[in-house]
């Protein structure tokens, strides 16, 4: 048998793990992503995790993240192409990155932090993928269990009881804002969430989340 052969078994016996992965993670609760076990294995930081249901978390958490992180995240089907061309045309430096919700998710459950083109790629292949199988809601509720809150915090109900002593549903607006706030960079500003930078961006993002409210809902 060929070296071609081989490599072409090879890519499809990959394709269908990758979606077996996918189908397998649709139910259930992911239970470390590489982001974790990186940040377990080179810093020793201990990992502070609860993952709860989507019905769990009010949609306030659910709306700031939306406000801060993708506005567009209901009605694009995982890339935001009119924010991607907006960054490029006018040379703007957003409150946000250029990465959906969904790209961010298929980023942390899949694959490993890195800018190069060949994950890069996984990324957009994994992004079409979770929209395709896992749909909105799944995941919004994978998403907010598994992102990065602080250093060895992650998901929202493990960020809620760090930063403010109480479950994920009892979080005010001002709160899920504040919280939201922390993502862009959660390992520096989680260090000092009453910090201006910190203040200010809530304040921005309680703004968002009062302008784009009658657009965003997520039934409980």
């Amino acid at each position: 048998m060929t070296i071609f052969k081989w490599l072409k078994r090879l890519f499809f016996a990959l394709v269908l793990l990758s979606i077996i992965m996918v189908f397998v993670y649709k139910w259930l609760p992911v239970p470390y992503t590489q982001l974790m076990l990186k940040r377990y294995l080179v810093n020793g930081a201990k990992i502070e995790k609860k993952w709860i249901p989507l019905d769990s978390i009010p949609n306030s958490i659910k709306l700031a993240v939306i406000a801060s992180e993708d506005q567009n995240y209901l009605k694009h089907k995982g890339f935001d192409f009119k924010e991607i061309q907006r960054i490029i045309v006018k040379l703007e430096i957003t409150k946000r990155g250029g990465s959906t919700i969904s790209q961010q998710t298929a980023k942390n459950v899949f694959l490993w932090n890195g800018r190069n083109f060949i994950r890069k790629s996984l990324e957009a292949y994994f992004t079409c993928l979770i929209e395709w199988i896992w749909g909105k809601k799944r995941i919004m509720e994978v998403y907010l269990n598994v992102i990065e809150f602080g250093d060895g915090i992650y998901g929202i109900e493990a960020a809620s009881k760090h930063y403010f002593h109480k479950s994920a549903y009892k979080l005010t607006n001002s709160e899920a804002a504040t919280l939201a706030a922390l993502l862009p960079n959660p390992r520096v500003y989680g260090k000092d969430i009453n910090g201006n930078f910190i203040q200010k961006r809530k304040v921005w993002i309680l703004r968002q989340m009062s302008n784009i409210k009658d657009l965003v809902k997520f039934s409980q």
